[in-house]
């Protein structure tokens, strides 16, 4: 599941990732996520932290109150949110790029480590 309100970034990160075999699903909100999350049970979020509705760390508090063991990556133009004591709940880090190799990375450890036994 990929959460950014950049239209661009959304239609960027699913044709790549659906290219990679995942089935993906682009919410543009926090709010959609929320409503969305317990109906598609995703195996992993790309969550972008500045969002016009509201703030992906904030939406990340809510994710670990209820999915706690949910990999969740966070995605952000600006590296200095990984400063923001929110973040640490994130299992993974990355800045936005064009080049999504690092991202790509960070998917396969976040799905490889939330299986049972592959860690």
């Amino acid at each position: 599941m990929i959460v950014d309100d950049e239209e661009h970034i959304r239609s960027l990160y699913k044709l790549e990732l659906e290219d990679e075999g995942h089935e993906v699903l682009a919410l543009s909100t926090g709010k959609a996520l929320k409503e969305k999350i317990a109906e598609f049970r995703p195996d992993l979020i790309v969550l972008d932290i500045k969002m016009v509705d509201m703030n992906g760390l904030d939406v990340l508090q809510d994710i670990r109150g209820k999915y706690y063991d949910l990999p969740v990556i966070l995605c952000s133009a600006y590296g200095s949110f990984k400063g923001d004591m929110k973040s640490v709940a994130a299992d993974y880090y990355v800045v936005k790029s064009s080049d999504l190799t690092e991202l790509k990375k960070k998917i396969k450890a976040a799905l490889e480590a939330s299986i049972p036994g592959k860690a």
